[in-house]
């Protein structure tokens, strides 16, 4: 004999399920409102303890160095991590050796060591364009011939985009060079 299944009632319905959701969704709701305040309060008081940390200690600038000194900084890291073998008169560049001992002695020892331990920012020399002040054209430097040459004012743009060609120079190269018909020009950075 079969028996007969009956389809089974419930005493569940919409609206007995409704509150039990609402609850529910009201429950996560506010959950995850408490989390993003959290969150919020967190980032908050990080960033306050930023700004107190940076307001502790002012950023200072890194020291400014020649390049003569940038790469002797470079090249004693290199060869034996050693500052006092930055002060190494024998094996320095005699133009280190200038800048270093001649030139504001106590401060620029005191600068490389800062240099050594903080870093360093490279020292941009001052360049100059020289106008002959006869007939003023410009100097320029081919420097595939290494021949001195004039030009006219309108085609020094053209030059600074061509290759082979040097139209300004420190004061160092001015002061080599034989340069009494010409006025120094400042070059705009």
């Amino acid at each position: 004999m079969t028996k007969e299944m009956k389809r089974p009632t419930s005493h569940i319905s919409g609206n007995s399920i409704k509150p039990a959701l609402s609850k529910a969704v009201e429950f996560y709701t506010d959950n995850n409102r408490q989390a993003y305040e959290c969150i919020h309060e967190r980032d908050e008081y990080i960033d306050y303890l930023e700004s107190k940390l940076s307001n502790a200690r002012p950023q200072q600038a890194l020291p400014v160095v020649p390049e003569c000194v940038a790469e002797w900084i470079e090249c004693v890291k290199e060869k034996n991590n050693n500052a006092l073998a930055l002060l190494d008169d024998d094996n320095m560049p005699d133009d280190v050796n200038e800048w270093l001992f001649f030139q504001r002695n106590d401060d620029n020892i005191k600068l490389i060591l800062r240099a050594w331990l903080d870093g360093y920012t490279v020292e941009k020399p001052q360049l100059f364009y020289l106008k002959n002040k006869l007939t003023t054209s410009y100097l320029a430097l081919d420097t595939n011939t290494g021949y001195y040459e004039h030009w006219g004012e309108e085609i020094i743009p053209k030059l600074l985009k061509k290759q082979g060609y040097k139209i300004s120079f420190t004061q160092q190269e001015i002061d080599s060079m034989e340069t009494r018909s010409y006025e120094q020009i400042e070059v705009a950075e």
